[in-house]
């Protein structure tokens, strides 16, 4: 079966049904293909299947059938032609760029984005002459300001990673279209359950599948989705250079998604009791949740979004020294960068995800010392309250 069977389904039953393909044996759950290379009957028929004239597999760095239930699945989930999947989320924005960029193209940039890709753009793609600017997320005129003649992409996150910023996807994607530029979007944080990017204008939507489509902190994956026409070259770039996504985390993330819609409605909950907590204590200067009436995009992501999301952020009094200590006091929360998990996962952006870049950035991004991001799991959440009471105290 595939996903374009099941356009009139819920969520819920496409993150289950969607993308199923069953060999000749009919297993009922997805089947794990542990294979580098796939068999032909003759050689015409690996000449007809290498020249793409019929379908088939052919070799497990840009065919294999679990990695196309995956990727049929997350593309119905996100309301996309197509989806390609690979190593990982980073892999996954380096492929979009080389796919759609070349030498002289200017991309603008969200400037509230994951410190690793800020390094690619800054460190990798400006060494091959794409040139890329920054602007505030929540700012559609910003955006709009720093197009220029040769602007071929706008790259935004949102929410915002970590300060859960909210962008106006369809103000941002008009802007885009306007000046012929493409708009992708990391839907990390929200994923397919709460926000449909495509579906607000958006062009492309990326994934790290190793946050919430895994949800277990198991694998690395990412994922490019859209329409064919924009995702047939990322296909391209992938099968001749090889940033390829494995078939057992291809399986592993295939089991996540079918928990996917129960997780984040939990993740949502759980993230929102902390974040109305953490607000009302004294050793807290702000609160970054989505869910909050205080945040600044709340309305937004109200319409924008079905939920809060499971990140919360905020800021302790008394700057990094603070922060550190309340990192060091927890002893429920994991400490680690990673993000998305069943476990609550705690870590200090300023010095961690964003410690490789500059203090100036990392000022205009609004990430100061005494942040502290937290991915609220499936735990209970007066657990996770009385683990960062003892930490405050």
């Amino acid at each position: 079966m595939q996903f374009d069977d099941f356009d009139d389904l819920h969520p819920e039953t496409l993150a289950v049904r969607a993308g199923t393909l069953r060999s000749e044996f009919g297993e009922h759950s997805d089947a794990l293909h542990l294979t580098s290379s796939f068999c032909v009957g003759s050689a015409e028929e690996a000449s007809l299947k290498f020249t793409n004239q019929i379908p088939g597999y052919i070799y497990s760095r840009f065919t294999n059938p679990t990695v196309t239930a995956f990727e049929q699945r997350l593309a119905a989930l996100e309301g996309g032609e197509a989806a390609i999947a690979t190593a990982s989320g980073m892999a996954a924005i380096l492929s979009l760029g080389m796919a759609h960029l070349k030498a002289g193209d200017h991309v603008v940039a969200s400037n509230g984005l994951f410190g690793a890709t800020i390094q690619l753009f800054n460190t990798y793609f400006s060494k091959f002459g794409v040139e890329v600017s920054y602007a505030a997320p929540t700012d559609p005129s910003a955006w709009a300001a720093a197009v220029k003649p040769n602007t071929r992409l706008f790259f935004l996150e949102t929410p915002s990673n970590p300060l859960t910023e909210v962008a106006d996807i369809a103000a941002i994607a008009a802007i885009a279209h306007a000046h012929g530029a493409l708009l992708a979007v990391d839907n990390c944080f929200c994923t397919p359950i709460l926000q449909q990017p495509l579906k607000l204008g958006a062009d492309l939507v990326v994934h790290s599948g190793t946050k919430y489509l895994d949800g277990q902190g198991r694998v690395l994956g990412g994922a490019v989705v859209g329409r064919k026409e924009l995702v047939d070259p990322v296909y391209l770039f992938l099968r001749t250079a090889g940033p390829s996504l494995s078939p057992f985390n291809a399986w592993v993330m295939l089991k996540g998604l079918e928990t996917l819609p129960l997780r984040m409605r939990a993740h949502c909950e759980n993230a929102l009791k902390l974040a109305q907590w953490l607000e009302a204590q004294p050793q807290i200067e702000r609160v970054y949740y989505p869910g909050l009436p205080s945040h600044p995009q709340h309305e937004l992501a109200q319409r924008q979004q079905k939920g809060g999301g499971g990140i919360v952020s905020f800021e302790v009094k008394g700057g990094k020294d603070a922060a550190w200590k309340l990192v060091d006091a927890v002893t429920l929360m994991s400490r680690t960068a990673n993000l998305g998990d069943t476990r609550t996962t705690i870590t200090h952006p300023a010095t961690t995800t964003h410690g490789r870049v500059s203090p100036e950035a990392r000022a205009a991004a609004g990430i100061r010392d005494g942040l502290i991001r937290i991915s609220v799991g499936l735990e209970h959440p007066d657990d996770l309250i009385a683990d960062l009471q003892r930490g405050l105290s």
